[in-house]
């Protein structure tokens, strides 16, 4: 009965996005449609998709499991570096790229990169957009293996099986729908993480004895309540956490700045003036959000502590809403609808930030390589078509990468994270801000950028 309200919730859920896919397929008309939505975006639909689409499973399953196996430090300063990147980001970056791409008519990242520099070659266009592809693909990943620990874990389902149904439905209303299904999907799934974490925190605080009992339990843990230090889980001993691990966690906050599903919403609102009301909204949310989500693996670290549900360990740490949930839904059918609720809150995690990725490296192939680079001289109907099938795709190989159950969310995240931030960031900002930048500089950052993630 249990897993019946559990699966009642989820298909009510992914039945509902699969149907606002199917809606706004109808409604992409040209390529600029289909990409960036025709630039129709209301403010309040721009701040939750972009945040919806950048918090993704690291959100429900990355943060929380961080802070249940090493504590507040790692997890804490991370949070203050992507809530700082965040709102410098709107600050700095959104008014400045949606004035800019709307003169140009530039609907991709890649493409605004060309407009800049006056890239005639379409050389940082190529360049740019396998960055895109390279980059999504590990990310999109990450997306696929979170769906694939939920459905196991829950249901005991083999991990890929679970990972390939998941893929489907993501690519099914991301390629019927393009970039309006994905936007309104992700300021939908916002809303059903937001219910989600709430409700999960105030659940396991209460099972763990109450917020007193839960301090208590991570003051008892050497290093594991200090943002100094950590928790070391093999020895039980604190760990130092000197000012260069600081500085680097914090340094998370720079990725913001090339994050190319994140900068697309700036370009697709559609009135400018708005941009400011986004960016408070959007700032607000997310260090609201990111605050739960620590504190649900601290939560959850007492409630393993007193026996109540099981011990994690490793990357099964990144289960830990997961295990509460299974431990709620025993509780009735009622309780039962609300785990799944929580869990269609790990998916919203999971598939706001997939489809974002998914159109984004599309757009990259179809427009960018296809007909910038190649020169193929093709139909807006035949570019989608590209991009459709180039989201399917990505998918493939992005499930193959994520077919081991142990890798871990948050690695492959930061992976992927560096590489769009030592990329793009320092090129976006240059390009925004310094007019003396040109497109050699611009090749050069690039380049350097995107192969130091690989050879650092």
């Amino acid at each position: 009965m249990e897993s019946f309200g559990i699966l009642i919730t989820i298909f009510v859920y992914l039945l509902t996005v699969l149907l606002i896919g199917l809606y706004y397929s109808k409604k992409n008309e040209s390529t600029s449609d289909f990409y960036l939505g025709g630039r129709k975006l209301g403010p309040f639909v721009t701040a939750m998709s972009a945040e919806a689409s950048d918090m993704s499973s690291y959100l429900l399953m990355g943060l929380p499991g961080l802070a249940y196996l090493s504590g507040i430090a790692d997890v804490g300063w991370t949070v203050i570096g992507l809530a700082a990147g965040t709102y410098l980001n709107w600050l700095f970056t959104a008014k400045r790229l949606r004035r800019y791409t709307q003169v140009t008519n530039s609907v991709t990242l890649p493409q605004f990169f060309s407009d800049r520099f006056h890239d005639k070659k379409a050389i940082l266009t190529a360049i740019s957009a396998l960055i895109i592809v390279i980059f999504f693909i590990p990310y999109t990943a990450s997306g696929f293996a979170a769906c694939g620990k939920l459905f196991s874990t829950l249901f005991g389902m083999d991990y890929v099986t679970a990972m390939v149904i998941s893929a489907i439905i993501i690519v099914g209303y991301t390629a019927a729908g393009g970039f309006l299904a994905a936007s309104i999907t992700d300021f939908i799934q916002s809303i059903v993480m937001t219910i989600a974490i709430v409700f999960i925190l105030v659940f396991a605080t209460i099972q763990a004895g109450g917020i007193g009992a839960v301090i208590e339990n991570a003051q008892s843990l050497p290093g594991y309540f200090s943002l100094t230090s950590e928790y070391l889980p093999a020895t039980g001993e604190a760990g130092s956490y000197g000012f260069l691990r600081i500085c680097s966690t914090l340094a998370w906050g720079l990725g913001y700045f090339g994050m190319p599903h994140i900068l697309l919403r700036f370009m697709a609102i559609k009135d400018e003036s708005k941009l400011k009301l986004s960016r408070r909204v959007a700032s607000v949310w997310v260090v609201i959000a990111m605050a739960i989500a620590v504190m649900i693996g601290v939560a959850g670290k007492a409630m393993s502590d007193a026996g109540i549900i099981g011990a994690l360990e490793g990357s099964n740490t990144e289960t830990i809403i997961i295990t509460i949930s299974d431990y709620l839904s025993k509780f009735g059918f009622l309780p039962a609808i609300m785990a799944g609720l929580v869990m269609a809150g790990i998916l919203a995690s999971t598939m706001s930030t997939a489809d974002s990725q998914l159109l984004a490296a599309s757009s990259s192939v179809s427009e960018n390589l296809f007909r910038e680079t190649f020169k193929l001289k093709i139909s807006d109907k035949s570019a989608m078509l590209v991009a459709r099938i180039t989201v399917v795709v990505i998918s493939v190989i992005a499930v193959f990468l994520a077919r081991n159950p142990d890798s871990s969310i948050f690695g492959i995240v930061s992976f992927a994270w560096a590489g769009f931030g030592a990329g793009f960031g320092p090129i976006m900002i240059c390009a925004l801000f310094w007019k003396r930048t040109n497109l050699p500089g611009a090749i050069a950052g690039m380049i350097a950028g995107g192969a130091m993630v690989f050879i650092w």
